[in-house]
């Protein structure tokens, strides 16, 4: 018997509900932290002249609400005023959101097409704005289908980006983000040892990046007991799928003399950070271990460089010289780092942080930042394949400390064959 529901029906169901479902659980961080997140968004508010600011992106819902959504074709939102914050989720996710975030939630249902946005309206009227006149909206992170939407919405008001803004505050962390990412990192070099006893003939690519995904995500749960277990991977590449730093792993089997790429990315509550090594299964040749060497002498210098005071632009300029020197600038991959903290393959990073030619931010404390020079040299030269460190460095008041621990280079990481 088939069960048909007519349309006067689906429009009478609820277009918004309120799921305090169970109990509000641990937070990955205190009621202090996320006030003092709040807080700084507040001083942009006001700087801006905002009445209010509707966040749609990923990290920065997750930065000032501690709830990190799953997009799948469904739009989020948070809604923070002068005096409130509430996200808005959507009803496939029930009452998780509001259990997993700080401060209210709305819940759009899916039986009208327009739910989503009538929730951003009520999120506002409840809160005494139904007409607000200067609106925030993240422009870095809005599709301009979106954001016409959000402008239909509240005809009367100007849309005003605070993606550069908030990104700026996000890039000094606070102590309770710090410890973390410093929890991260040594899950990362726990990865890291699972993956290089793993490694033997004949083991595949995707086969090694299980182990060390497994073994990273055993020890988040043992750490952060009372948050979600999502987004941990691996990266584990041989041969000449190491000639890209974001090669997914394959079924290729590692071969006798093989270049290798370790590359472990732990997720603690979206707190990603990385651990990448080059490593030889069996002894490289000469001119794979002249290559390696290069690399770890400009990673080492990087190192060094990361101090508070220092421009990004002036670290990269320093580095290049040194390839320059060996003749192998031609065969840099990419930039020599970038910020660390809510980010994802999926999200992104803040872009105001990085180490690179055309970035002049000067480095202060509280900001975590790689480095990660890398170099490729094509398949039939001369020492073919990717070579890539990464380090973790936290700056502080008179240098930063490197938080990652996994050694580096041919005295530690040629693989007996």
């Amino acid at each position: 018997m088939t069960t048909t529901t007519d349309t006067a029906s689906v429009a009478d169901l609820e277009r918004l509900k309120v799921l305090h479902n169970g109990s509000k659980s641990t937070l990955t961080f205190s009621d202090t932290e996320m006030e003092r997140r709040l807080t700084g968004l507040r001083t942009i508010m006001a700087e801006k002249e905002l009445d209010a600011v509707v966040l749609t992106s990923y990290h920065n819902i997750k930065y000032y609400s501690d709830f990190l959504f799953t997009y799948f074709g469904r739009s989020y939102a948070m809604v923070v005023t002068p005096d409130d914050s509430v996200t808005i989720t959507a009803n496939i996710d029930a009452g998780m959101p509001w259990r997993t975030s700080y401060g209210e939630n709305i819940v759009y249902t899916d039986w009208r097409r327009d739910n989503y946005l009538y929730a951003i309206q009520e999120g506002l009227r409840q809160r005494g704005i139904a007409a607000p006149k200067r609106l925030g909206v993240e422009d870095d992170n809005l599709p301009l289908e979106n954001r016409n939407k959000i402008q239909g919405a509240f005809p009367s008001a100007s849309l005003v980006d605070i993606s550069q803004a908030a990104m700026r505050q996000r890039m000094i962390k606070s102590g309770e983000e710090i410890e973390v990412i410093k929890h991260s990192a040594r899950i990362g070099d726990l990865g890291g040892e699972a993956i290089k006893a793993a490694i033997t003939e004949g083991i595949s690519e995707y086969e090694v990046a299980l182990i060390g995904t497994e073994a990273m995500v055993h020890e988040i749960a043992k750490t952060f007991p009372d948050q979600e277990i999502r987004d941990t991977w691996v990266w584990f590449q041989s041969g000449i799928n190491t000639d890209g730093a974001h090669n997914w792993a394959t079924t290729r089997k590692v071969r006798k003399g093989d270049i290798l790429s370790l590359n472990c990315f732990p997720m603690p509550s979206g707190y990603y950070t990385a651990l990448e090594r080059t490593l030889f299964y069996g002894e490289p040749d000469p001119a794979s271990l002249d290559l390696w060497n290069v690399n770890v002498e400009v990673h080492k210098r990087g190192i060094e460089l990361i101090k508070p005071g220092a421009v990004c632009k002036d670290i990269a300029a320093e580095l290049n010289e040194i390839y320059v020197e060996h003749g192998l600038f031609p065969n840099r991959t990419f930039g020599y780092g970038h910020s660390f903290g809510v980010l994802s393959h999926y999200y992104g990073r803040e872009a105001g942080l990085e180490l690179r030619e055309d970035i002049d931010t000067v480095l202060e404390p509280g900001m975590v930042v790689s480095m990660e020079p890398m170099i490729t040299v094509l398949e039939g030269q001369p020492g073919a394949g990717g070579y890539r460190e990464h380090d973790i460095c936290v700056v502080g008041e008179s240098g930063s400390e490197d938080i990652t621990k996994f050694p580096f280079g041919p005295e530690h990481n040629i693989i007996p064959a």
